[in-house]
């Protein structure tokens, strides 16, 4: 079995980095992809980095950078209101920053990529 997932699109908001109980970083956000020939059609993806990475996209990334993603898809379920809900996410095993440098809000960027390490459940 394969889950592998490639996004390119530009972040709906900025990152949110925090912390586990036992001190790993995690960063989450949220990007925007257009769909090819749709008009005006966009789909979101959670994206959530662990440890160095996240380090990294909670330092480079803000609203609206365009990046390329790898990572899997992990979805969960849960229950609320007494109905069943499903929750998906990428876990990020690698963020390219795409935005061209004089698009940049800050005036630098990461120059490797950084792979992330095994998920740590909050």
């Amino acid at each position: 079995m394969y889950n592998k997932v490639f996004l390119i699109g530009n972040l709906a908001r900025d990152p949110e980095m925090r912390y586990t109980t036992a001190g790993i970083p995690v960063t989450k956000f949220s990007v925007a992809v257009n769909r090819r020939g749709g008009k005006d059609e966009v789909d979101f993806f959670n994206i959530v980095a662990w440890r160095k990475l996240a380090e990294i996209c909670g330092e480079y990334l803000s609203k609206g950078k365009k990046v390329s993603i790898e990572g899997r898809l992990e979805i969960d379920t849960y229950e609320k209101d007494g109905k069943p809900r499903i929750w998906a996410q990428i876990i990020a095993d690698d963020v390219q920053i795409l935005s061209r440098k004089d698009e940049e809000t800050r005036s630098e960027e990461p120059s490797s990529n950084v792979t992330s390490e095994e998920d740590v459940p909050f």
